[in-house]
């Protein structure tokens, strides 16, 4: 309805290589444990918290899931859908460093087609690597840090008015001579209740303003299964070696020295929301004790009064007792817990500092939540890990028996494993400091991640090496730790027979697969390329399928019911005349045309309808 609007701001969410369709790539199992495809094409959050903000503010502002739509339809194509466009900026989210090559990929074509168009990239990975980006002749600005809407209002303000970007917080620039600025970090909010996070009324009144459901989807399987998340905490207390979210990074990316949390009323005003139109999960990001008990206790109580009917799912990085399992289940009939050990070593998980306690916490845990209710239970193992070698791998194997044994009988545990790829995060201790954490570096660059994205293996494609676990040897046991986990799932009765046959014939193909793709990457100029080509359509394949199928990973609640049509409907006419108030707002106010003025040019404006 609103389609011939022009964009102010058009959001890209790239896939991780931006000719996946076309390169000879063995992605592996990396997306096995994640809802999304190995090419990532689930698009941070942020994105739609700040779009709502700029709409809000009487700007329109599009969001385009390129990797989704790359996915869906062969023959889609992002460089004529970047060439019809005439955005007043364009802005490509860098957050996870496995979208490397595809961001630049699309700031590049963002340049080619629109060359007075300013690009702005932000998220973790653009923070970190921000120095090293402004030296790109496709990228204008970086935002850094982790929350910045109203930073990119302030940005679009100034550009529309030609006013200067000095003293603009957390902004690096250029000057109109090419000459990068870096402005102080200092913009850290130390509250979370302004935005919507995620902002999922944004995100259905753009359907229809915009006149297109593909563009928003966040992964390939939402529309039968849409899953929901709840942002509760910007920030970690935590730091674990391998993660790029913990307080070690945070500290360093964005000037942040403790979380920022969201109040439990703004949480369970969201919830409330999502209700509204989902049945399906809601996925709570982070342990909600991570602010302490009384924070979670109040965010419990408030869920109980709304009598929540939809499968809430729980991260823990702690510990849980019956007492608080109780309160959990008092608060919601219907909840599971997902607890990332990676080991079951305690000592490297001390080590680590993921779960770092003994086992018996982690039995108890098991235990204490069946006990009070609990619908399902997933654990999580990894490999590569600080100090792992490969029979501490497959003694995890053996202990997630153990754990079956005792709790696996009746089909509420469910238990992964998968590789730490495709990167050890930079910005974790690990990755600051590798060789205390027992790895040597294979990238440290953000221009190294990106060439590494396009190796024809998953293997090569890592960007660490660890000295207790070789590539070839971290390669060779994922696949034999994920067939023995396969089997044990079978003998337990938690997979059919006839999957765990289909799934233990794909990982023996993968292998297989991997070696003569290997081979071929030897081989040197034309060789080497018609030896990869020919293996193109054999690699696509064994892509698109997963050892963990996206129904057995994403099976929480009832899949029949995962809209609320009457809920949905009037929603959506409660959003689309929303949409028609925002438009009068804008025609009926006085707007600031955009001037020619360089960044960094003396204040003028010149004032115009809108």
């Amino acid at each position: 309805m609103f389609s011939f609007t022009r964009r102010d701001v058009i959001f890209l969410h790239a896939p991780s290589v931006y000719d996946f369709r076309k390169d000879t790539i063995l992605f592996g199992p990396v997306g096995d444990v994640v809802p999304s495809s190995p090419i990532f094409e689930m698009y941070p959050i942020g994105i739609t918290s700040i779009a709502e903000r700029l709409e809000r503010a009487g700007y329109h502002v599009q969001v385009i899931n390129v990797a989704y739509r790359m996915l869906q339809d062969p023959h889609y194509d992002p460089a004529a859908e970047i060439r019809r466009y005439r955005p007043r900026l364009w802005a490509v989210d860098l957050h996870w460093l496995p979208h490397a090559h595809g961001a630049l990929a699309l700031a590049a074509l963002c340049k080619q087609f629109h060359p007075d168009t300013p690009v702005l990239m932000g998220g973790l990975s653009a923070s970190y690597y921000h120095a090293e980006l402004i030296q790109n002749p496709d990228v204008d600005f970086v935002l850094r840090g982790d929350t910045t809407e109203e930073l990119v209002l302030e940005l679009l303000g100034r550009l529309r008015t030609g006013r200067s970007l000095e003293g603009l917080p957390n902004l690096t620039w250029k000057r109109s001579d090419g000459t990068p600025v870096i402005n102080p970090l200092t913009h850290v909010p130390v509250s979370l209740d302004a935005p919507n996070l995620p902002a999922y009324r944004y995100v259905l009144r753009s359907v229809f303003k915009y006149w297109n459901l593909r563009n928003t989807i966040p992964y390939t399987k939402w529309l039968e299964y849409p899953m929901t998340g709840l942002l509760t905490a910007r920030g970690c207390i935590h730091h674990c070696a391998i993660c790029g979210g913990g307080s070690t990074a945070y500290a360093q990316m964005c000037n942040r020295t403790r979380p920022a949390f969201r109040s439990p009323e703004r949480m369970a005003e969201d919830i409330r929301f999502i209700r509204r139109f989902s049945r399906a999960p809601i996925f709570i990001f982070h342990d909600i004790r991570m602010n302490g008990i009384e924070h979670a206790r109040q965010f419990l109580h408030l869920l109980r009064e709304q009598r929540v009917d939809n499968e809430v799912v729980f991260e823990l990085f702690y510990p849980g007792d019956q007492a608080y399992f109780q309160e959990v289940h008092a608060a919601l009939p219907r909840y599971s817990v997902e607890l990332t050990i990676e080991s079951h070593d305690p000592e490297l998980r001390r080590f680590n500092g993921k779960f770092p306690v003994g086992n018996e916490y982690v039995e108890s845990t098991i235990a204490a939540a069946f006990a009070q209710g609990c619908h399902r239970f997933d654990v999580y193992f990894m490999v590569g890990i600080p100090h792992q070698t490969r029979e501490s791998v497959l003694e995890s194997v053996a202990y997630a028996r153990q754990l079956l044994d005792r709790f696996g009988r009746d089909g509420r545990l469910q238990i992964y494993i998968a590789p730490l790829a495709p990167f050890l995060d930079p910005g974790s201790p690990a990755f600051e400091q590798p060789e205390q954490f027992g790895y040597r570096l294979r990238a440290r660059t953000l221009e190294e991640h990106r060439r590494r994205l396009t190796s024809p293996t998953w293997g090569q494609i890592l960007n660490y090496e660890s000295l207790t676990l070789p590539p070839d040897e971290l390669v060779a046991v994922t696949y034999e730790a994920t067939a023995r986990l396969t089997q044990l799932k079978a003998e337990f009765g938690l997979i059919p027979p006839a999957k765990a046959e289909r799934t233990l014939a794909l990982i023996g193909h993968a292998r297989d697969l991997l070696q003569r793709m290997e081979a071929a990457a030897r081989l040197q100029g034309p060789e080497r390329a018609a030896k990869l080509a020919a293996l193109h359509a054999e690699a696509a394949a064994v892509n698109q399928r997963r050892v963990y199928s996206q129904q057995e990973f994403v099976s929480w609640g009832d899949r029949r019911l995962a809209f609320r049509p009457l809920g949905l409907f009037g929603l959506m006419v409660e959003l689309f005349f929303e949409e028609l108030r925002l438009a009068w707002l804008r025609l009926s106010r006085r707007r600031y045309a955009w001037t020619p003025a360089a960044p960094g040019a003396a204040d003028s404006q010149v004032e115009a309808s809108d």
